[in-house]
């Protein structure tokens, strides 16, 4: 069984940055996508970007592309997400999933297995 513990939310002002980390434990996550999702209050969670198994694949969403960078360190069993240029419409939870995806389908949470209990980032205008 996979654990997932997502680090580094917090408040912030908007234009500033924020880096959030997932450690995974259990088992080894190399074989796994691993993705970030968040949670507005009163809304689905949605897809924010994945990686694939090695990190030589990345995905985003359109609102979050050139502003969040998602790595991953498989030696650490660790994956992050930088997240610059902060806007207020960022303000979630962020939650961290692990899934064995091979191709195509980073961005539904169905196909992710293991979830963090998730961080919460709250950007202020």
């Amino acid at each position: 069984q996979v654990q997932l513990v997502e680090s580094g939310g917090g408040l912030v002002q908007a234009g500033g940055s924020l880096s959030l980390s997932c450690a995974a434990s259990g088992r080894p996550v190399s074989s796994y996508a691993m993705g970030w999702f968040r949670q507005a209050p009163g809304k689905e969670r949605g897809f924010v970007a994945a990686t694939n198994w090695n990190g030589g694949s990345t995905y985003y969403a359109d609102s979050v592309k050139g502003r969040f960078t998602i790595s991953r360190d498989n030696a650490k069993n660790t994956v992050y997400l930088q997240m610059n240029s902060l806007k207020p419409e960022d303000t979630a939870v962020y939650y961290c999933a692990a899934g064995r995806i091979y191709s195509g389908s980073y961005y539904y949470t169905d196909y992710y297995d293991h979830w963090g209990q998730g961080t919460q980032v709250t950007v202020s205008s």
